[in-house]
């Protein structure tokens, strides 16, 4: 019965590989430098293989290949087998020329079938003047380890002409409002693990920031005889806000980076007691970029709203035919690339007997290279509150084209608009009070009756109920006034109460921290203790959540002259979490680290912030 089951089980994993569709795919590095050697990889998704060749490799000398290896896996949930595998066939090669070269194309032949892997190309620059200028990280799969010229940096130190970054604009003079695209590009020598750091709040400026998150995948650049692993780490467009000279200010990352670490000793090394590499932290500042903004022609059309850029309008109204005090809904959209989060709503003549709502905006704009580009939707709601035919003029934009340096006004076509008089609704327009306006039966007409005057001897006026009435309601309104002068007077200043309730709230997430700690998870845990320091300090220095970060924090203790040595024992821990966040396996021993120096640290500034 055993060998029986084994033999249906093999049977039903060479159903599930004969049923598959096979695929050869082609793992390889897009750069390479002369001289480096690289791993090139053909992945097979079966092991099903009766045979596997390869042409020559041109530009490139095979030092050693092909070597396999197999993988495979099987699963069963809720009655579903799965059965995965594949046979990967590795080449190490090395590149002997210049230029860009085609990989050759695998081929498989699986069963009676015949299949290729696709075709890729590798650029190869030329060798670096020091190979130890070689990133590890932007080798991709090479299959290479450090060499001693690869060692050759100072242990515990990185270099600027390891490790930089730089900061271009697309355009150094620009108009009011025009966008201006600002990228940060890393280069790189060292293998950089982590980097943080964030655009501040500028003067003068509308930043808007691309949705898409930065890449750390390198790419090959040859600077000063040196090939970099470059990336574009961040972009952001500005839109200047106002005019003349403006300056967007040096920005600072702090990197992790790892180095070998060749001051260990080896003996140490193998009975546990230290690592081959170690984490470097530096950081690297981008310099400011000066923009020079010129004033907007003048005079302004009437029209201009403030749009900058190059837009077109369109419009529609629906329904085109209804009832007194139905509503209608007037679509505008205005499309193009610009200023598009500033754009405002178009200006529309309605007819006076409309009643019009404020429009709703609806922004479909996204960030780009090019610019911000989309369109915003408008929509007017209106209800006409009589009866006729109506025509709403042509609505015209006008936004100024920086490219041309003149203004444009564009226009949609008039619309019509047929509104038929509803049951019982009339309009009253009296020759003398033009402006009364009588809608539906809103405003009636009052109906004129005879007095009936009579007096009356059982009044409660000067009775001695009335004084008591009144004394009663004076007590009760000093009351309510006193307790309301009271609650006022202590609500007056929101910043002295978030100050008292400072303590209590971080407190509070170090008790969350440390329940974190205890289940051992390290990265909750460091971003609950960065709530707490950045809470606290935002809660005692009264900054709000916009402006809340190290820089202004550590700017506004200084002013305070809090401590030099405590103030930096505050950063410390925060940058300390900052990078703990992303390093895999915190051991224990470490988060109770932070975690007392996060207390202490809270303890002694509450004690300096009260003195200052």
């Amino acid at each position: 019965m055993k060998r029986l089951s084994i033999i249906l089980f093999h049977l039903l994993l060479f159903s599930l590989v004969a049923n598959a569709q096979v695929s050869v795919q082609l793992q390889a590095p897009r750069q390479t430098e002369l001289g480096q050697r690289i791993r090139i990889s053909y992945v097979v998704n079966t092991t099903d293989i009766k045979d596997f060749s390869v042409s020559d490799f041109e530009g490139f000398r095979v030092l050693f290949g092909p070597g396999t290896s197999s993988s495979s896996s099987f699963s069963m949930i809720n009655g579903k087998t799965t059965h995965t595998s594949s046979m990967t066939y590795t080449y190490t090669v090395v590149a002997l020329e210049e230029g860009t070269f085609k990989l050759p194309v695998a081929t498989v032949k699986v069963g009676n079938n015949t299949y290729q892997s696709q075709s890729a190309s590798i650029e190869v620059l030329p060798a670096s003047d020091d190979a130890s200028n070689v990133p590890q990280s932007s080798r991709g799969n090479a299959n290479s380890q450090p060499s001693d010229r690869e060692e050759r940096s100072q242990a515990g130190s990185v270099s600027g002409k390891e490790l930089f970054m730089t900061v271009t604009a697309n355009k150094h003079k620009v108009y009011e409002q025009e966008a201006i695209l600002l990228t940060y590009k890393l280069y790189t020598l060292v293998n950089v693990q982590q980097i943080a750091g964030e655009m501040p709040q500028l003067d003068g400026f509308h930043v808007q920031d691309f949705d898409s998150k930065p890449q750390m995948s390198l790419k090959y650049e040859r600077v000063n005889g040196r090939n970099y692993g470059t990336a574009v780490w961040r972009q952001y467009l500005l839109f200047p806000q106002k005019t003349g000279k403006l300056r967007v200010p040096s920005l600072t990352f702090e990197t992790q980076v790892e180095q070998v670490n060749t001051s260990m000793d080896p003996f140490d090394i193998f009975f546990g007691g230290g690592s081959l590499s170690q984490i470097i932290r530096k950081e690297i500042v981008a310099p400011a970029v000066d923009i020079e903004v010129l004033p907007l022609p003048t005079p302004k059309p009437s029209t201009f709203n403030g749009a900058v850029g190059k837009f077109t309008v369109s419009g529609s109204l629906t329904p085109e035919q209804l009832s007194v005090n139905d509503a209608a809904t007037l679509r505008l959209i205005v499309s193009g690339q610009g200023n598009m989060k500033l754009l405002k709503a178009p200006k529309v003549s309605f007819p006076n007997d409309f009643e019009v709502y404020d429009p709703k905006e609806t922004d479909k704009t996204s960030a780009t290279t090019a610019g911000a580009k989309g369109n915003k939707i408008f929509d007017y709601v209106v209800v006409p509150r009589h009866g006729g035919k109506y025509v709403i003029p042509p609505v015209e934009y006008t936004y100024f084209d920086p490219d041309k340096g003149q203004y444009i006004t564009q226009h949609t076509d008039s619309f019509h608009i047929d509104v038929a008089k509803g049951k019982g609704r009339t309009t009253v327009v009296s020759q003398e009070q033009e402006d009364l306006k009588v809608i539906s039966n809103d405003i009636r007409y009052i109906k004129q009756k005879p007095l009936s005057l009579h007096s009356s001897s059982d009044g409660l006026f000067g009775t001695t109920r009335y004084w008591l009435a009144y004394l009663i309601t004076a007590l009760v309104f000093l009351a309510v006034m006193l307790l309301f002068h009271r609650i006022a007077k202590e609500n007056a200043n929101t910043f002295s109460i978030k100050r008292k309730k400072a303590g209590k709230a971080a407190t509070k997430r170090l008790r969350q921290a440390s329940r974190l700690m205890k289940k051992h998870d390290s990265k909750a845990f460091y971003d609950e203790v960065m709530h707490a320091l950045l809470g606290y300090a935002g809660d005692k220095l009264n900054l709000p959540t916009a402006q809340l970060s190290k820089e202004n924090v550590q700017e506004i203790l200084t002013q305070k002259a809090v401590d030099v040595n405590l103030v930096n024992s505050f950063m410390n821990v925060l940058s300390e979490c900052e990078f703990a966040q992303y390093a895999p396996g915190e051991s224990s021993a470490k988060m109770d680290k932070i975690y007392e120096e996060a207390s202490e640290v809270i303890n002694k500034l509450d004690s300096a912030i009260k003195k200052a």
